[in-house]
């Protein structure tokens, strides 16, 4: 007993130790960088998967398109632009979405993927918007998961239909077919099969609206498996509008049934048409004349994915013929006894959705994994839809190339590919700036970290390929087994790192783990198989263990047991740490040799996928590990940390949704305590190793899947899956932060040194507006600041004062005239960033936000202009030559100019330019001339006008009065001030805009001209700016000694 008592004790002591050890660990949690700008690259020379197309009745130029996992989009004009409309809510991820029939603005928007494919993202129930998709309201189903089907009833709008399939990775949930009679403010469930089964299609008559069908369907996934039917699945019928239910029998299939898609004839509502997935004898294409009361199988048509497809579009201008939407989609035109392949030149597989033109038979819009496609010539030739996107990202990969860096990525359905991080381009990075590096789909592009040139792209299932970008060479690399060896296991995204020690040297992982030390030419084995290699046969789903004539079973899903997550650490080579699809972690410490076995992690499913694996930069001990375990229906982010080589772990994901399940982690490469992650809802950072976290608010809803620093430019950047690439330029701000800033007057963060070139404009601007691009980060030096307050006018502060005592329900005292008075007079408070030259001298203020919080300004390497020096918003003058440069933080108040923060030095970088520094600085003291040039000639000219309005004056003067005045010598005066204005600017009037033939070119256009030719150059002038320079300032100084004769 006293044993018992003394362990008890010890238990106790240890569990208080460890409370008291958490508890010590400080918590760095700051909303300072809620705005940190995040910036999307796209692209759209591919999109994405889209569900459904809708085009407004009212207006058909205006189209909302839902997607499989890039949110909602919109456009009025048919395509030419797009705006995201549903991008901060809860769920990314789209089954359908229906308009109104009464009314174009009211939309109902079904959340969570209808298909049941493997990168399908779940649903957070159904909304609502009036005012055409500028708002959305939660209406509830919100455990439903995946929305098939809305119909609002055409008679009433407050009648609503909802065809919920319910969870994918689990029973329960709300699954089955829901009413509303109050527009969404109550749900009933009308129609239920069981738990396991939901609606996956329902429709409704558009002659007789009490008569509807609907279709059940069975389903269940899993890591690695798949049933993709059961007894469950059939079709249903009601003459009530949902009020009672029968299932139809006479001549449709029994026993286990897949998914089926149900269409009603446009042209006869007696005519109903099922597509049914089922038995090789029962699969096929039926039809029923008499309302669905009898059937008849008209062939054995069947798509090549149950779960992906299925659904069925009737031509509303030809009777019987009708769409099926598949990888390579099919047209009946004699009600189902034969398919043809429909014309799929030049357009992508995979579809999904038909939307046809009721008034124009040759117009068919298809929608697919490739995004949207039109024809108006009866499918002959399509236009694809190439501005918007929703490219879906499994993997990210970056090179070491300058200036810039490329961002490569590997996509659902569209290839691996890769493009330039940014560009030197006015119009940013187009479409045509990607290319692809190998199709299929597309998963991890590595780059050899020493040749940009030399990439390893993957497709599906390990389909690796080195590809030499210079010359465009492929040569396939995939590792092989050996004679009378089973075949290899790999995974849908198989893992590839190149060593950091050893750009020659890969490892890649099937359920074991190769080696290749000649960049692929040949690979070695270096591990056993490292999952736990069970028979996913003989797992149970849905309560039983399915037969292998099961519907579609295990059918374009990856096997179990495999290797999803791999790295080696860049402190110890040989020691390998990976991750497997069962929960297993292992590692090696002899590059192979020997494994150890972890699998009891704290508070994570035992067999939970494991996402991520990395190991810290810093600390040779450290290793992350992220697992999900959403396809079992468990969405908590589970994310740990062992900090002595893997003896021990403990849980990181603290204050992470509980819904939002984690895909990547990243170390940065220099503050061992800041992590980042990407998870199912966004991307998050931690400046506390994982204690507390924060997310990127400029991020959307959408999945993060991967990430990588860049370490030169501390660039994080994103793969998304439904969104592209996002790129978070510079974001060394965030690990500088500590408290103490956050008590500080003013804080100016580091500055990273910048590249000046010339911004080129290699397409013509008149591009139109469906002309793709994505933004390059605005040109210039990225400036980075805090204000610890406001800093307010008197205006201001008296606003802000009464505005406070109105909401605490104060007396407003009325302020004196005096105190208006001095209002009025004050000058506004300003902040600035200036720059100076390493002499010290002030080379540019640029006008800053005032504002508290974080700040970020970019300086675009010029110097101030004299034109309009005396104008609040000056305009940019040349462009600086490069060297190093200085920048602090200073305030304009109550007339006084104060210093708020110490200086940041940084650098000013040339590229593209062939002049020396000594031409720069030539270049640079001609256009600063030249500048002053301008400006004093533009007063002088005012000067004159200004003469000139003066002399009228007296004209007038002297002729609305009695005086006498000799007018001819004013007149003489008044006249020749106009000839010096005629030289200075070639015009008598302003209302005369010719120049006289041959005579001399005005100063003032001999500036203008030269003013274009200098602006965006980093050449020397030449010898005939020096000469044009040379004339105009005689000129003007000819002028000015003039003027001022005459005015004296």
């Amino acid at each position: 007993m006293r044993h018992i008592n003394l362990i008890f004790t010890i238990l106790i002591f240890i569990g208080v130790s460890e409370v008291f050890s958490q508890k010590k660990e400080k918590t760095i949690e700051t909303s300072l960088f809620d705005n940190f700008q995040v910036r999307n690259i796209g692209p759209a020379k591919v999109s994405g998967r889209i569900t459904k197309v809708i085009k407004d009745y009212s207006n058909t130029s205006t189209w909302y398109v839902s997607t499989a996992s890039g949110n909602v989009w919109k456009t009025k004009n048919s395509g030419t632009t797009w705006i995201p409309i549903f991008e901060n809510y809860g769920s990314y991820s789209i089954g359908t979405i229906t308009m109104d029939p009464k009314n174009p603005n009211i939309l109902w928007l079904g959340t969570g993927e209808n298909n049941s494919q493997r990168s399908v993202g779940f649903g957070d129930g159904i909304y609502k918007s009036i005012d055409g998709g500028n708002s959305w309201v939660n209406m509830g189903l919100k455990t439903s998961e995946h929305i098939a089907k809305i119909i609002v009833d055409p008679k009433n709008s407050e009648n609503i239909f909802v065809a919920a399939q319910g969870p994918l990775w689990r029973s329960g949930g709300q699954r089955g077919l829901y009413n509303s009679v109050d527009g969404g403010n109550t749900w009933k469930r009308i129609l239920h099969v069981s738990d396991d089964t939901g609606i996956s299609d329902v429709v409704m008559d558009h002659n007789d609206n009490n008569i509807m069908y609907a279709s059940t369907y069975q389903r269940r996934r899993h890591f690695g498996i798949l049933v993709a039917g059961g007894p469950e699945g059939g079709i249903f019928k009601s003459v009530d509008k949902g009020k009672t239910w029968k299932k139809l029998k006479n001549g449709l299939p029994g026993g286990d049934i897949g998914r089926i898609g149900l269409a009603i004839s446009p042209q006869k509502s007696n005519v109903v048409y099922a597509l049914i997935t089922a038995k090789e004898k029962t699969k096929g294409f039926y039809r029923s004349d008499d309302y669905g009361e009898t059937w008849r199988k008209m062939s054995d048509y069947q798509v090549v994915d149950s779960q992906y497809y299925v659904e069925i579009f009737p031509d509303p201008h030809q009777f019987d013929k009708v769409y099926s939407v598949d990888m390579r989609s099919y047209v009946t035109e004699d009600g189902g006894k034969t398919f043809e392949r429909i014309p799929e030149n030049k357009k992508h597989v995979d579809s999904h959705d038909i939307l046809f033109d009721p008034n124009d038979p040759d117009y068919i819009m298809i929608s697919c994994d490739g995004g949207i496609y039109e024809s108006f010539d009866r499918m002959n030739t399509w236009r694809f839809i190439d501005n918007l996107p929703i490219i879906q990202l499994y993997r990210v990969g970056i090179d070491n190339q300058k200036p810039f860096y490329n961002v490569y990525g590997g996509t659902q359905d569209n290839d691996s590919f890769g493009g330039p991080s940014r560009t030197k381009n006015r119009s940013g990075i187009r479409n045509s700036d990607w290319f692809v590096t190998t199709g299929g789909d597309g998963f991890q592009v590595r780059v050899d970290p020493k040749n940009p040139n030399v990439l390893y792209t993957m497709s599906q299932y390990a389909g690796i390929m080195r590809y030499d970008k210079s010359n465009g060479e492929k040569i396939g690399i995939k590792p092989q087994p050996e004679e009378g060896e089973a075949a290899l296991r790999w995974n849908w995204d198989a893992p590839l790192i190149i060593s950091p020690h050893n750009s020659d040297r890969l490892y890649f992982a099937a359920n074991f783990l190769y080696q290749s030390d000649d960049r692929g030419d040949s690979w070695k084995k270096i591990s056993p198989d490292l999952t736990r290699n069970e028979d996913r046969n003989k797992m149970k789903v849905m309560g039983k263990v399915w037969s292998v004539d099961a519907i579609f079973k295990n059918v374009f899903t990856s096997p179990l047991g495999t290797i999803v997550a791999l790295d080696e650490s860049s402190l110890q080579q040989g020691l390998l740490v990976l991750g497997t699809d069962d929960g297993l972690v292992r590692i090696s410490r002899d590059n192979g040799t020997t494994w150890e076995k972890h699998q009891n992690f704290p508070g994570v499913p035992q067999k939970a996928y494991v996402t991520d694996v990395i190991t810290s930069k810093h600390d040779v001990n450290t290793i992350y590990v992220s697992f999900n375990y959403h396809k079992y229906g468990d969405f908590k982010p589970y994310l740990i940390v062992s900090k002595d080589g893997g003896r021990s772990w403990k849980s990181i994901s603290s204050n992470i949704p509980e819904n939002n399940f984690i895909w990547s982690i990243v170390e940065d490469h220099i503050n061992p305590n800041l992590l980042f992650i990407g998870t199912e809802f966004g991307m998050y950072f931690s400046l506390d190793a994982g204690v507390s976290w924060t997310m990127f608010k400029k991020v959307p809803t959408i999945p993060i899947r991967d990430l990588e620093i860049h370490k030169e430019e501390d660039d994080i950047v994103a793969a998304s899956f439904g969104r592209g690439f996002y790129i978070v330029d510079d974001y060394s701000p965030i690990r500088e932060y500590s408290k103490s800033i956050d008590n500080k007057t003013a804080h100016l963060f580091s500055v990273k040194s910048t590249y000046q070139y010339v911004v080129s404009t290699p397409e013509k601007t008149a591009t139109g507006h469906n002309f793709f691009t994505s933004p390059n980060p605005p040109y210039g030096v990225k400036l980075s600041y805090y204000l610890g307050k406001s800093i307010l006018s008197k205006y201001e502060e008296r606003q802000n004062e009464e505005s406070s005592k109105f909401r605490r329900g104060e007396v407003i005292d009325y302020p004196s005239a005096e105190k208006l008075e001095v209002e009025s007079k004050e000058k506004s408070p300003k902040v600035f960033l200036t720059i100076t030259d390493d002499e010290g001298k002030v080379v540019r203020r640029v006008s800053s936000k005032k504002n508290k919080g974080y700040h970020e300004m970019y300086w675009d390497l010029r110097t101030f202009s004299m034109l309009n020096i005396d104008n609040e918003n000056n305009y940019s003058g040349p462009l600086v030559p490069p060297g190093e440069y200085r920048v602090h933080l200073e305030k304009f108040e109550n007339n006084k100019i104060e210093r708020l923060t110490e200086s940041q030095s940084f650098n000013v970088i040339q590229i593209g330019s062939k002049s020396t520094q000594e031409e720069r600085e030539k270049l640079y003291l001609f256009q600063l001339n030249f500048d002053k040039l301008r400006s004093d000639v533009n007063k002088l000219i005012d000067e004159i006008d200004d003469a000139i309005i003066e002399l009228d004056g007296k004209i007038n003067s002297s002729l609305n009065s009695i005086s006498n005045t000799n007018l001819d010598d004013i007149n003489r005066k008044r006249g020749d001030m106009m000839d010096l204005k005629m030289i200075l600017t070639g015009t008598r009037s302003l209302n005369y805009a010719d120049v006289f033939s041959g005579s001399p070119p005005a100063v003032q256009r001999r500036l203008g001209n030269m003013s274009w030719e200098l602006y965006n150059t980093t050449s020397k002038p030449t010898k005939t700016h020096e000469m044009t320079y040379k004339i105009s300032k005689s000129k003007y100084e000819e002028i000015f000694k003039s003027f001022k004769e005459l005015r004296d």
